[in-house]
């Protein structure tokens, strides 16, 4: 399977030859092994991220190979594709290459534009107020665009959110790692549990889902007891077996 965006058809030939070159070109990015992701300059200059994921092992091998499920790059694709159609910002998608083996998925290529946001949501672990205050009220409302609309991200954790500050100072978003996702309507419960996974201040989060309850019309006390539930029900299960890496508070 291939898969490619318009607007890249020019440098077609130069991305069909990406997956020969991701071993010894591009910049290192992050990945090892299993996964790696690589900077690449396209011919006009403009920065590409590369992702190579390596063939699934055992039962997915099977599970993404005959069609039961769509291989993650070519999810992370089409759903890159689906967010960009209702205003949420992710890396524009480019392509998406695939090799087979015996009609066995092998390794996998997903191709992107470079986000140019600069900041990840791992600051807000130990934030001062007057950094997670505005912070709480601009991703309260852009989660709540994105549950409006029906959309939800599975993996809303600090390194899947980009963010930084436009020209007028407003805070923006941008979406990575976006093969996991949910398309359909967006419940107070699932809405207020996605929020789990946030690193910051437990006034951080109070702030954050009181906002969102506001932007979606919802009961705050009830948004608060569910958010908060669900956050100490996730961090304390983490702990089990790692050191939750933050400044917690119950």
């Amino acid at each position: 399977m291939q898969l490619f965006n318009n607007r890249y058809k020019s440098m077609r030939d130069f991305l069909l030859g990406i997956p020969e070159r991701m071993d010894k070109d591009g910049e290192y990015v992050y990945g090892g092994r299993r996964n790696l992701i690589k900077r690449f300059t396209a011919p006009d200059g403009e920065m590409l991220i590369v992702k190579r994921f390596h063939a699934p092992q055992f039962i997915n091998l099977f599970v993404y190979s005959w069609g039961v499920r769509k291989p993650k790059g070519a999810r992370a694709f089409q759903n890159a594709t689906i967010l960009r159609k209702h205003g949420i910002n992710t890396p524009e998608p480019i392509a998406y290459m695939e090799k087979r083996k015996g009609g066995l998925l092998r390794e996998s290529w997903l191709i992107t534009a470079q986000c140019p946001y600069t900041h990840l949501l791992y600051e807000m672990g130990s934030a001062a107020p007057d950094t997670y205050e505005p912070m709480a009220k601009a991703l309260a409302a852009f989660a709540a665009h994105m549950h409006d609309e029906g959309i939800l991200h599975k993996d809303f954790s600090p390194g899947n959110i980009l963010w930084d500050k436009d020209a007028c100072g407003n805070i923006v978003f941008s979406l990575v790692d976006i093969n996991r996702m949910y398309f359909a309507s967006v419940d107070i419960r699932r809405g207020c549990s996605n929020f789990t996974r946030l690193w910051g201040p437990k006034r951080f989060i109070e702030l954050l889902v009181r906002e969102y309850a506001h932007q979606r019309h919802f009961d705050e006390e009830q948004v608060l007891s569910i958010a908060l539930a669900a956050r100490e029900k996730f961090w304390m299960r983490y702990q089990r077996h790692h050191k939750i890496p933050f400044p917690y508070e119950k």
